[in-house]
């Protein structure tokens, strides 16, 4: 009876510790390469999900703020003459796109060209800058997608590697007992919590933060129909 505590002790570790350090520690070295690759994956998801929040916080409270200067009736040349150098969110850079286009057509107009080609032209600069803008915007959330699908799989090699050398273990000691196997299972386990844990606030992060991205894609979209709307009023005034 002694010898086989002996041997379990020896199966499970140095002495079995179901601490989730003392877990990691006592795992395989894959094992143990799978949990390190599941913690940095969730540091990295979590990273992503505050950053972008902060950034899609930020550009809403200065989107709010440029409309209603924008709206105020105030002239649009001093508006765009502080914000040409260096505009601070989507919209302000949708605005300053298209009225850089603006002034150039208007210029190019006394050439011959024609209130079609002009509008083309404000069209294409606003929209290419708003996918550009968003594309900034959106950052890395494309990768919480990837960490929410792979993870728990990454996790279940862990486990599958860490039961397969616990059997191992076990064939090569003869002892089925309960205190011979838990410690190696459990080791295995772990692997399978931390995928979930990485996976799971990145799943619903990505839900969350296209969502949200989406709705700040569709308010610049709709500020660039207004306001190209707004810039072919002016030409049709133009060319009375």
């Amino acid at each position: 009876m002694q010898v086989q505590t002996v041997e379990s002790v020896q199966l499970g570790g140095n002495a079995p510790d179901f601490s989730i350090l003392g877990m990691f520690l006592q795992a395989d070295f894959i094992v143990q390469a799978v949990m390190i690759m599941l913690i940095a994956a969730s540091l990295w998801s979590w990273s992503i999900i505050f950053n972008t929040w902060a950034r899609l916080k930020e550009a809403r409270s200065k989107a709010n703020d440029f409309e209603d200067r924008f709206w105020s009736g105030g002239s649009l040349d001093e508006l765009y003459n502080g914000l040409k150098a260096s505009p601070t969110h989507p919209i302000a850079a949708v605005f300053v796109a298209a009225m850089r286009e603006w002034q150039r057509s208007l210029a190019k107009r006394s050439m011959g060209v024609d209130k079609l080609t002009v509008q083309d032209r404000i069209y294409k600069a606003m929209h290419v800058t708003t996918s550009r803008e968003m594309d900034r915007l959106e950052g890395q959330v494309g990768y919480l997608a990837t960490i929410g699908s792979a993870a728990p799989f990454v996790g279940l090699f862990g486990t599958v590697w860490g039961i397969m050398n616990s059997f191992t273990s076990i064939a090569v000691a003869s002892d089925t007992s309960l205190a011979t196997v838990a410690p190696g299972i459990a080791e295995a386990l772990l692997a399978t919590a931390l995928g979930l844990v990485a996976a799971i606030p990145a799943v619903i992060g990505y839900n969350k933060l296209s969502t949200d991205l989406g709705r700040y894609a569709g308010r610049v979209e709709g500020f660039s129909d207004e306001f190209a709307a707004i810039l072919s009023r002016q030409l049709d005034e133009q060319g009375h």
